[in-house]
């Protein structure tokens, strides 16, 4: 089902959150949540869907996301609209500062301003991934596996495919072995 928003609104809308999103595509999850469903264009049951998708996808994030989403509402034209929107503030930022970042690159002023942004990245990363956490582990299992993957991810340095690919084959034994008892 597309939805009746101008492909000018969909780039528009993109265009703010690449604006103002510092730290790619997790920092860009809140905004594009808050604009989505501000807008009735996304519920917020299917976020964490595009997001799931956005990751398994090649590519960066934010552009994954802007796809999908962009997609969802207007079709191929809305996932150009929405990538157009997303990529270009950035693109222009960057021009601009690698233009004239040699010259203020050692300005203490710089340094800290970058190491200030730091802490607030971090937080805008953790808040949705929590909030999706609490949305999305409704059972004492979902929690585990949420938990075990956290830790084999960020302290064991295990590839997150293999634990994708563990948790898709436990789900299809699950579902097939309780369809045959059931029978």
């Amino acid at each position: 089902m597309k939805s009746k928003v101008s492909l000018f609104q969909l780039f528009a809308v993109f265009a703010k959150i690449g604006a103002f999103t510092i730290g790619g595509g997790y920092a860009m999850i809140p905004i594009i949540q808050r604009e989505m469903s501000r807008r009735g264009w996304i519920p917020d049951d299917e976020l964490p869907d595009i997001v799931a998708l956005s990751q398994s996808a090649p590519g960066v994030m934010a552009v994954n996301i802007s796809i999908f989403a962009g997609y969802r509402l207007r079709g191929v034209p809305g996932s150009i609209a929405a990538t157009l929107g997303t990529v270009m503030p950035s693109f222009v930022i960057i021009l601009a500062i690698a233009m004239f970042f040699s010259a203020f690159k050692d300005n203490p002023f710089v340094e800290r301003a970058f190491k200030g942004i730091r802490p607030v990245v971090i937080s805008l990363i953790a808040v949705p991934m929590i909030n999706m956490a609490r949305k999305s582990c409704t059972t004492w299992w979902k929690w585990l596996i949420a938990i075990a993957s956290l830790l084999l991810v960020a302290f064991l340095n295990v590839s997150p495919i293999y634990i994708l690919l563990v948790v898709i084959v436990l789900g299809f034994s699950t579902t097939y072995f309780s369809q045959r008892w059931k029978s």
